[in-house]
């Protein structure tokens, strides 16, 4: 397997942190994206989209990260990560869908603006960033995982931008459930660290 990314892409770490708890072997290859080696014509046969990551996979080539994290959870047979129940499969897509949606559009964007000095609305992605955290928060009172009472690939997809979110001025000291829980991700055997960068509340 190869896995096309970005050491300061959240999306990118999902998948490289899901190889690891996994214990997938994968040949990591860093995309230039200061470069746009991402909207490379030879990127763009990998992905049309022009984002990382992408996973491939002898002949299939699977990109989006959380489409990633299912495909691998599916093809090595983890049904502890990714629940065969109807019940169990909602619970994780409703955080997959959390972390394509508000994660996204919250502390991602907040983070792209000291990171990447995107011209996003920071003070709006703040906001949306506070709204989710305190979800969160409120959902792992009641349990020490995201989804169901042990981890699966909504707590992986969840990880990267939450943990980085001090870097888009995100304040975690609120959050005293997000914060527990991050330390059981990074507990975890195979726990891949996402790279950090001095700057927001972390400078």
């Amino acid at each position: 397997m190869q896995l096309y990314g970005h050491p300061l892409s959240g999306h990118a770490h999902r998948a490289r942190l899901f190889l690891g708890l996994l214990g997938q072997p994968a040949d990591i290859i860093d995309v230039d994206l200061a470069a746009r080696a991402h909207k490379a014509p030879e990127f763009l046969k990998l992905n049309p989209f022009g984002q990382v990551p992408v996973l491939v996979d002898g002949n299939q080539i699977v990109s989006d990260s959380n489409a990633i994290l299912v495909y691998l959870a599916r093809k090595l047979g983890r049904t502890d990560w990714l629940p065969e129940t109807p019940a169990g499969a909602a619970a994780v897509q409703r955080w997959l869908s959390v972390a394509a949606g508000d994660i996204a559009f919250g502390p991602a964007t907040a983070r792209l603006k000291t990171v990447f000095k995107a011209p996003v609305d920071a003070d709006a992605a703040i906001a949306r960033a506070q709204v989710v955290l305190q979800r969160m928060d409120d959902a792992l009172a009641a349990s020490p995982w995201i989804a169901a009472d042990h981890p699966t690939i909504a707590d992986v997809a969840l990880y990267s931008y939450t943990a980085r979110a001090p870097e888009g001025y995100v304040d975690l000291a609120p959050f005293a459930n997000v914060r527990q829980w991050l330390a059981r991700v990074e507990a975890l055997p195979g726990f891949v660290p996402f790279q950090q960068t001095p700057v927001g509340l972390a400078a």
